[in-house]
């Protein structure tokens, strides 16, 4: 009996990847904020969005992020969604990997519900949780971290999901959801 090919493992993370955290969090600081400055994703120089806001603001910018339906209702990248099922469809295991935003007491299952909202409830079974993502197996990780650390040595090759503020960032791959196939292929 000849063995069957095992599919690499697509590891892909979720915010800045997937959903559009900083857009998201832009969006209701316009509404909950009108009169206090935000900081446009196209400016960013640091992977932390609330290490931009001046230090008075940084409260407020984590109150909108503890909000108990911040994740559910972020949009998603432009291209990813297509695209991630693209993906599966040739050939690869797709994971979601995110880390959770631990103190925002409904994150977790935002996420999950996110992913049915998106993709459909079957493929909420998907996602992996880890605040450590070294412990993940997979062979390729997508995310827009600059670096990932961790307590083991990974498994996964980190491809860099380009974004303004991981720019500085030489000598590694990174992709978009416009030329997945180009780095993944």
């Amino acid at each position: 009996m000849a063995k069957k090919k095992k599919k690499p493992i697509i590891l892909i993370d979720m915010d800045g990847v997937l959903a559009d955290f900083d857009n998201g969090l832009i969006d209701i600081w316009k509404v909950k904020h009108p009169n206090k400055p935000y900081v446009p994703l196209e400016e960013r120089t640091s992977f932390y969005s609330i290490n931009e806001y001046p230090l008075l603001h940084r409260p407020l910018v984590w109150k909108v992020m503890m909000e108990e339906d911040f994740f559910i209702n972020l949009p998603p990248i432009a291209g990813s969604i297509k695209a991630v099922k693209k993906v599966a469809r040739s050939g690869f295991k797709v994971r979601f990997c995110s880390s959770p935003l631990i103190p925002n007491k409904t994150g977790a299952s935002q996420k999950y519900q996110w992913i049915g909202k998106h993709f459909g409830p079957q493929w909420m079974g998907k996602l992996i949780l880890a605040p450590d993502k070294t412990y993940v197996h997979g062979d390729v990780l997508i995310d827009d971290r600059p670096e990932i650390k961790g307590d083991q040595t990974p498994s996964w090759e980190h491809v860099l999901y380009d974004q303004p503020y991981n720019r500085q960032i030489k000598g590694q791959r990174r992709m978009t959801w416009a030329n997945w196939q180009e780095i993944l292929l």
